[in-house]
């Protein structure tokens, strides 16, 4: 009888420690690869930046009283020059590469050209130093931290008044014309991208690049006498239109790259 319980103890033991080393044996399994998901394009944003534009504007010459033509020509001025950018949007990316949003921008610096009255030879430098605008823009996402766009809405434009000078003889003739607003409307587009690039690490910042083209209402800039500010009864027609292409950095509040799962 006990022969028979030590064999039965021995096989037991002999059991326990097989099962216990096939428990250790267990091979190690990787937990899985994490999911990258693609950023969102929705949220808050800011800009600020420069350019360069050029603007070139139908003129004429007609009677403060009447209105009607004194000359039979008209001409086309024109001028450019530097700005700067600033302003601030927010956009809705849908489910699929489409971004739509809002924005409002101001422009400020200095395009300047002129403007003249071929009938009497007198000319004047004229600026546009600022200006605003607000619109919409709607883009695809040709890469999922790319986006192509094109926008359009609301602009308004301040050009300063002149000093008035004889063409022949550069000298001054006593006259000017008044700073002046004028509203219209634009249209453009452009390219703005993520800069995690060149292996430079930047959450939220962006860079974009955009073309734009006023279209400005019509006005009638009347020639004034500078000691008694009374027209002589000419008026300069002017009706511009203003091209600009700027670079703008842009930072994102809500961008912080693609979001890895975690496990």
């Amino acid at each position: 009888m006990k022969k028979i319980l030590l064999a039965l103890t021995a096989v037991a033991a002999m059991t326990g420690t097989a099962s216990a080393a096939d428990l250790a044996a267990r091979p190690y399994t990787k937990a899985p690869a994490p999911i990258a998901v693609a950023p969102s394009w929705t949220g808050f944003y800011i800009f600020g930046g420069g350019g360069g534009g050029v603007w070139d504007a139908d003129t004429g010459v007609q009677s403060t009283v009447t209105g009607a033509p004194i000359l039979g020509f008209n001409q086309r001025q024109g001028g450019d020059g530097w700005y700067g950018t600033v302003g601030a949007g927010y956009d809705w990316q849908t489910a699929n590469s489409w971004v739509i949003g809002v924005f409002a921008d101001g422009q400020f610096g200095s395009l300047k050209g002129t403007i003249q009255d071929q009938g009497l030879g007198i000319a004047g430098n004229i600026k546009n130093d600022y200006s605003w605008a607000a619109g919409a823009r709607l883009g695809y996402l040709v890469a999922p931290n790319v986006l192509s766009y094109v926008n359009a809405g609301y602009s308004n434009s301040h050009w300063k008044g002149t000093t008035l000078f004889n063409t022949a003889t550069a000298l001054p003739v006593g006259g000017h014309t008044d700073g002046f607003d004028r509203s219209g409307w634009f249209v453009g587009g452009g390219v703005e991208n993520n800069l995690n690039i060149f292996g430079i690490t930047a959450p939220g910042w962006f860079m974009k690049t955009e073309y734009r083209a006023a279209y400005y209402d019509s006005k009638n800039i009347s020639e004034l006498a500078d000691v008694t500010n009374i027209s002589n009864g000419r008026d300069i027609t002017f009706k511009p239109l203003v091209q600009t292409i700027s670079t703008s950095l842009v930072y994102r509040f809500n961008w912080t790259g693609p979001v890895v799962a975690k496990y």
